[in-house]
């Protein structure tokens, strides 16, 4: 096959879900499949790793996106034999022109579900153009048999054979580390001296991070041991709404919002936590629970949508719309070392049954079956 990829995502979005999926995705299928010819769609730089035998870079600029989109793209891929061509940031890109077979990766439906978290012109451009895109691209690829049912919902009318799951990984770097080491290279960076809980996420009201702010303010006098609750996460708009909503609590000297964190400091903060908790009201996927899991640290968050597929039994599981559930298991977790041990060894295990490499394997295996029919 002639397979093409708009991957100027791994520079346009960089450090957000769909720059790393596009990254590691891309990457991965590079390594695993030496059969199929492959260009590259790309903007900007760092383009030397992807340069192989079967795989050719075409440039485009950080401007005028809507020409390439419209124009250069399709003649490119008439003109190349081109036999797939994959759009993975939610079909951003698509357009009429395209006489290949296109591919989209849809990560969730959130415009749909929770409109009201989603910005004005975001929501707007999705809910205009997603039903055309659904129904012209040749197949659909998302990342959990959750997001799967939504579209299969919203879209009724399409089979479902044009869904197909291919499931996210946390990338290589979330890992075991040195615990003591984390903790204090956290406590110095942050100044504070205690065990600390961690959210990492953004402040949408979907992440539902104001109701882990009053469940810990609820119930922080009730720890066995005095823990600060650390937000990471940059303040734009609902951000610093809550920062300053919390200055208003009385826990409000043990609640540090650090803004934005480098990528390459995560698995630090993530290692030297007490627990990880992600108390999320939607997800398409849910990576940062897989990350903490990835890093033996145990995890509370949501019962409902996708997080469960990730996490499986290896974490506690909690109605995110009931806050008494939150602060019980709260004070269940971090009062009980054992059961931090358990749920450290347990969440481990579950994570290691994802790598970026199955979610390449399974792409290359909804190529295949969609070229072949």
């Amino acid at each position: 096959m002639n397979i093409s990829i708009d991957a100027r995502g791994i520079n346009l979005y960089n450090g957000t879900g769909i720059g790393t999926y596009t990254e590691n995705l891309v990457k991965e299928l590079l390594n695993i499949d030496k059969k199929n010819n492959y260009s590259l769609f790309w903007t900007g730089k760092n383009y030397e790793n992807y340069k192989k035998d079967n795989c050719k870079i075409v440039f485009t600029s950080r401007k005028h996106g809507g020409f390439y989109e419209n124009y250069y793209f399709p003649t490119f891929l008439r003109n190349n034999n081109i036999d797939i061509h994959h759009i993975p940031q939610n079909g951003i890109g698509f357009c009429d022109n395209y006489t290949t077979n296109c591919i989209v990766t849809i990560h969730d439906l959130i415009p749909y579900v929770l409109p009201e978290t989603t910005g004005r012109g975001y929501l707007e451009r999705f809910l205009r153009n997603m039903p055309s895109i659904i129904d012209k691209s040749k197949g659909i690829l998302t990342v959990s048999e959750y997001s799967k049912r939504d579209i299969l919902k919203f879209f009724n009318h399409i089979p479902e054979e044009k869904v197909f799951v291919t499931p996210l990984a946390a990338n290589a770097n979330f890992k075991p580390l040195d615990k003591e080491k984390c903790k204090r290279f956290t406590r110095e960076k942050f100044n504070f001296n205690k065990p600390y809980i961690l959210y990492i996420g953004g402040f949408s009201s979907r992440k539902n991070a104001k109701d882990l702010v009053l469940s810990f303010d609820k119930i922080y006098k009730d720890l066995k041991e005095p823990h600060v609750l650390l937000l990471v996460g940059s303040l734009k708009d609902e951000g610093k709404k809550l920062l300053e909503f919390s200055q208003c609590l009385d826990s409000k000297d043990n609640i540090i919002f650090t803004g934005f964190i480098e990528d390459e400091l995560l698995p630090t903060l993530y290692n030297g936590a007490e627990a990880f908790v992600y108390p999320s009201l939607y997800e398409g996927f849910g990576l940062p629970p897989l990350e903490a899991m990835s890093c033996k640290t145990p995890v509370i968050t949501s019962n409902i949508t996708s997080i469960p597929e990730v996490t499986g039994d290896a974490a506690i599981l909690i109605d995110p719309f009931n806050k008494s559930q939150l602060e019980i298991s709260l004070i269940n977790l971090l009062n009980n070392d054992e059961l931090k041990r358990e749920l450290s060894k347990k969440g481990y295990e579950r994570s290691l049954q994802f790598s970026w490499n199955n979610t390449a394997m399974k792409t290359l295996e909804a190529y295949e079956k969609l070229f072949n029919n």
